[in-house]
């Protein structure tokens, strides 16, 4: 089984000290740093540019989980893939196969990983089922993207159960990730579902002590998943 992995999202940290952020995400054993990218036009929000990940990328010995949530991804994916992203994943709904293709062979060139989100209201489309091997995650969301705080959406569970259970049947490497209101209280659910990677924002930086937030997720997270 695979280890639990906790990706704190810096937007929901503080936005004056985003250095900060990152370095309380370290602390806490950070397994990956989740950067939402938000364009103002795909998602009701504006947030982080390339040079922002450029900044913070020094500071970081985590891989950059960086979350393009924009609509025109292949104007963009070189901009933060230059400035650092280990990890770019992509809106289901902003690409088709051909440009999946394309983006995964840029990403590629770059040796960095590729990823798929998918909206609530979205399903795995079959082409991205066929491709799941040559992704490093698939990106469930369990809210409508552009604000950290939100509460999570249970009515994705059998989402997540769906896509766990393809990529445990192919024995597929593809991480299976979670964003969206995740906290010390449901995590054990997500994680008995088939999440293995958990990206958490209010969960850890709306707490009194984030370091021991994640400590609280990763432990329930863990426990849940070798139970399930």
């Amino acid at each position: 089984m695979k280890p639990v992995k906790i990706a704190p999202s810096i937007l929901a940290g503080d936005l004056g000290n985003l250095r900060g952020a990152v370095e309380t995400a370290m602390k806490g054993g950070a397994d990956l740093i989740h950067v939402d990218v938000l364009d103002g036009h795909f998602a009701p929000n504006i947030s982080f540019g390339a040079g922002t990940v450029r900044a913070l990328r020094a500071g970081s010995t985590a891989p950059f989980d960086v979350h393009l949530m924009i609509e025109r991804p292949g104007y963009a994916v070189r901009d933060y893939l230059d400035a650092g992203a280990d990890r770019v994943i992509f809106q289901a709904e902003t690409i088709d196969e051909p440009s999946f293709d394309a983006l995964f062979a840029v990403v590629r060139s770059y040796d960095r990983q590729l990823g798929l989100a998918l909206k609530p209201e979205t399903d795995l489309p079959g082409w991205a089922e066929a491709k799941l091997g040559q992704m490093s995650t698939v990106l469930v969301l369990t809210v409508n993207p552009g604000f950290s705080g939100q509460r999570m959406d249970v009515k994705q569970f059998p989402k997540i159960e769906r896509i766990a259970k393809i990529i445990a049947d192919r024995h597929l490497e593809t991480d299976l990730e979670i964003d969206g209101g995740i906290d010390e209280r449901n995590i054990n659910e997500v994680a008995r579902r088939g999440g293995d990677t958990f990206v958490a924002g209010a969960g850890v930086y709306a707490q009194q002590d984030p370091v021991r937030a994640m400590a609280n997720l990763r432990e329930n997270a863990t426990k849940a998943r070798g139970s399930a």
